[in-house]
């Protein structure tokens, strides 16, 4: 599964203003709610959270990506989004985070879960990716990029 495939224009949000960690997830998990795989956003939101309260998702070099297994959505699902400033996220570097991805996988899909944040660390382990997801002014811009990077990587 690709990230093509489970992305919209409607789960992205270019400069996104937020204060903080939590400010963050709950619009990103905002963001998400309205996806037509999410069953109960509730439970969703239970999930990332609880999820984050293990270990932060700041993976580094300003990336974030929250994320939850669970029976709160009936399909993978993802947004994504950049923010206007950045935020602290106690990431493993100590690097406040300027990217965000949301991803959201049943709780029985666990090698696919595996496989897409796969894809996302792999998308996001170049620098010159990460400048041009920053600097994107458009969504089709985001969605274009993710697809490029996918022909270069198509079997993660």
């Amino acid at each position: 599964m690709r990230l093509t495939e489970i992305i919209s224009d409607k789960h992205i949000a270019l400069g996104m203003e937020a204060k903080s960690k939590g400010d963050v997830i709950d619009k990103m998990l905002t963001l998400i709610s309205s996806h037509p795989s999410v069953a109960d956003a509730g439970k969703l939101r239970d999930d990332v959270w609880k999820r984050e309260k293990e270990m932060s998702t700041g993976i580094g070099k300003k990336v974030a990506l929250p994320h939850a297994k669970t029976n709160a959505v009936g399909a993978p699902v993802l947004a994504f989004a950049t923010l206007k400033k950045a935020v602290e996220f106690e990431s493993i570097d100590g690097e406040p985070v300027n990217i965000v991805f949301l991803l959201a996988t049943p709780e029985a899909m666990l090698t696919q879960h595996l496989k897409l944040l796969s894809r996302i660390s792999r998308l996001v382990a170049a620098e010159a990716v990460r400048e041009k997801l920053v600097a994107a002014k458009e969504v089709s811009e985001v969605v274009e990029l993710f697809k490029e990077e996918e022909k270069v990587y198509p079997d993660i």
